[in-house]
């Protein structure tokens, strides 16, 4: 497995730990699966553009004027164009790319019965505006955990969150992988709703009596 370094702080994090060395959790997921991993040279042009290259030409040649409704549909999509391409006889090493990965398929070990558990998971605490941010979306939070921490797991296909003192669920939206969006769950609404209700009342002024004018004529002479 190869992996390049990355400005991206969020790349760094999860796979290079700095000096060529990868992270912990990077090198348990690669253990798992019984694979090994280069760290790429900071000054190794020449195998950055190699590995850089099969992404230009995934981008300039499947995306580039594709539409997709959903990451199911860019998988499906995916995997028929793979099927397509992959019978074209590859300029380089002038065999046909179907017949070179069945090759090399023959020649891998299987991969284990148990994969890594790729799910991302975090501890957040619920905040007066309950709303949970991920990946450039926000996700509504049961607002009746507010000030509470709750532990968060991202799949590929949901987002689910739970109160960790007492199991309660504190959300479960589908995952979008589209960003900008703000998701709230009607549940939730209702029961943000009621809240301010309830706070708006609390505020309310108190009923104050209305004396007749008369009592004032009466203390206060002409």
């Amino acid at each position: 497995m190869r992996c390049r370094r990355s400005s991206s702080g969020t790349a760094r994090a999860r796979i290079h730990a700095g000096g060529g060395r990868p992270t912990t959790d990077f090198a348990a997921f690669c253990g798992q699966l019984a694979v090994g991993w280069i760290v790429l040279a900071a000054g190794d042009c020449q195998a950055k553009g190699a590995l850089e290259r099969s992404h230009r030409f995934l981008h300039g040649n499947f995306e580039a004027g594709r539409r997709f409704a959903n990451q199911v549909d860019f998988q499906d999509q995916l995997d028929r164009w793979s099927e397509k391409i992959n019978r074209r006889t590859h300029r380089t090493t002038r065999a046909v790319v179907a017949e070179r990965l069945a090759d090399e398929r023959r020649r891998m070990r299987p991969l284990p019965t148990t994969l890594p558990d790729v799910d991302r998971r975090f501890v957040t605490r619920v905040a007066p505006q309950p709303y949970l941010r991920l990946d450039r979306n926000n996700y509504s939070l049961d607002p009746y955990l507010v000030g509470r921490r709750v532990e968060v797991r991202a799949t590929q296909s949901e987002i689910i969150a739970v109160a960790l003192d007492s199991g309660e669920l504190a959300a479960r939206h589908r995952r979008v992988f589209a960003g900008g969006l703000t998701f709230t769950d009607p549940a939730h609404q209702r029961a943000l709703d009621q809240l301010r209700g309830e706070r708006r009342r609390a505020r309310a002024e108190p009923d104050v009596e209305l004396r007749s004018l008369a009592r004032y004529d009466a203390l206060i002479p002409a």
